[in-house]
């Protein structure tokens, strides 16, 4: 009996290790060089996406330019990445979560109305003015909105993984072919109604 209770308090402890470690898996070398990839030097650590902000206009509708590792394949292994987000005004960065990572926001310029949702769905608010810094806890649920009818806002983000990948709550729900009756009934709502949120999401010709 005792070494049965030993065993599973084993099996407990191993089990809190591997969620207090969950993210990217660590990696046995310095860095991670893409199977393509025959010659490495500076360039290969250097991303220049970010170089199209640099004077740019600002867009016509919210913006997102990421340098996670599908962008920057030097980020492979290395637990971290980045995302310049760009709202016009009265723009929305629609409710959404990223599965493997927190989020960092730095508001660099303009104003935000920012908030996530809690498993307890308890909703967390804040008005963020240029300088603040706000965090979205891994795999909550979402948002930013610029109000602000006159001027536009920018910031940064931070994530705890070179993929933090992104679940986008309208698309999901409504451009994925969930059927019209599920998300009827799952919203209280007709299908007449889901129809026309599915049409509304369509892409445009």
């Amino acid at each position: 009996m005792a070494s049965q209770k030993l065993f599973f308090l084993l099996l407990s402890s191993l089990a809190i290790v591997q969620m207090a470690l969950a993210g990217d898996p660590d990696i046995i070398s310095d860095f991670i060089v893409p199977s393509n990839l025959s010659i490495v030097d500076g360039s290969f650590f250097t991303f220049t996406g970010m170089r199209a902000l640099i004077g740019a206009a600002p867009p016509p509708a919210f913006k997102v330019l990421k340098a996670s590792m599908v962008e920057f394949p030097a980020l492979n292994g290395q637990s971290v990445s980045y995302a310049v987000l760009q709202f016009p005004s009265g723009t929305t960065n629609p409710p959404h979560t990223h599965p493997r990572s927190a989020e960092l926001l730095f508001l660099i310029d303009g104003s935000l109305q920012v908030g996530f949702v809690d498993t307890t769905n308890k909703l967390f608010t804040q008005t963020l003015q240029a300088g603040d810094m706000f965090i979205f806890p891994k795999g909550l649920v979402h948002f930013q909105y610029n109000p602000d009818a006159q001027n536009p806002a920018l910031a940064v983000s931070a994530f705890g993984s070179a993929n933090a990948g992104t679940v986008s709550l309208p698309n999901t729900l409504f451009t994925t072919g969930i059927d019209d009756t599920i998300l009827a009934i799952a919203f209280k709502t007709d299908a007449a109604t889901i129809e026309a949120l599915k049409a509304g999401l369509a892409p445009k010709p």
